[in-house]
């Protein structure tokens, strides 16, 4: 497979970039170029100096604004055949509680400091050689792993949703034009646990293009899943590799995504963070824009 665009989940983040520039160059000598790379801190293993997790110790793994060691622990990577655009929007600190519509447990305690991210979401603009597109990328929480409050299961399904207030002006003017929707949403839209109809709904806010490939092809056939809702052949993303298959990662470009304007970069609601400039890089090697790159 030579991917044009490629998401990568659960990549460590580091300030220079190192680990993405290096990959480049790996799958470059094995004749797949993917040239123009977009990577920002997600909240994975990012420091709240809280215990979230309400077992009386801090510093854990759970007490960060996303599960994770260290900061940068499994983070988002896009990398791209095409440049990115200018304009890029990061919504990875927006608190959970200033989501509109936000659906947090009863009783959150840390409301105040809880974002909505466990990884990241980004808005980010593609230069295709037939004109501009616009990526939406994420990766969500699994809906499991915490209690009756069902926590993690509520946040997941906001962190699907956040598209959908996205794309009905909720988050300040929303893409126009061509939108390509990337993501680990942990979320199967008929099957599997999970509030379903939040990743139902951000697939209608996007309406997948009817004429594109899905984003993978189910290896299960019918017997392999009579329990589920959905034939594997109509599953749209990759299907997890365990025994009970779900899909809960997304692949779709849109057909007719409603219409709007990229938001200025002094939009109040941009939320944008930048690692800094990028190490210097020999003018024939891969580089990696930051959100304020021209």
């Amino acid at each position: 497979m030579r991917p044009d665009l490629l998401l990568l989940t659960d990549i460590d983040f580091d300030a220079g970039h190192a680990a993405i520039t290096a990959l480049q160059g790996a799958l470059a000598e094995r004749g797949v170029d993917l040239p123009h790379a977009f990577a920002l801190p997600p909240n994975s293993g990012v420091p709240t100096g809280r215990d979230l997790d309400g077992n009386g110790r801090l510093g854990e793994a759970r007490d960060a604004q996303g599960y994770g060691r260290f900061a940068g622990d499994g983070g988002l990577a896009l990398l791209s055949r095409w440049p990115f655009a200018t304009g890029a929007r990061d919504f990875t600190s927006l608190l959970w509680a200033d989501l509109p519509g936000a659906t947090l447990p009863g009783g959150e305690a840390n409301a105040d400091i809880q974002r909505l991210s466990s990884t990241a979401h980004w808005q980010v603009p593609l230069t295709l050689p037939d004109g501009p597109a616009t990526i939406l990328a994420w990766s969500a929480t699994p809906p499991v792993f915490d209690g009756p409050e069902d926590r993690n299961g509520l946040r997941g399904a906001d962190e699907a949703r956040l598209w959908t207030v996205l794309m009905d002006g909720g988050l300040g003017p929303p893409p126009e034009g061509r939108l390509i929707v990337m993501g680990n949403a942990n979320l199967d839209p008929a099957d599997g646990d999970g509030r379903r109809e939040a990743i139902a709904a951000a697939k209608t806010a996007s309406p997948p293009d009817p004429t594109a490939s899905p984003g993978s092809t189910s290896p299960w056939t019918e017997e392999d899943r009579p329990r589920h809702a959905v034939r594997p052949r109509d599953d749209l993303g990759e299907v997890s590799s365990t025994p009970d298959p779900i899909s809960v990662r997304l692949s779709a470009p849109a057909a007719s995504p409603r219409r709007g304007t990229l938001a200025a970069a002094d939009d109040p609601l941009v939320k944008a963070r930048s690692p800094g400039a990028p190490p210097a890089l020999d003018p024939a090697r891969p580089r990696v824009y930051a959100a304020s790159d021209p």
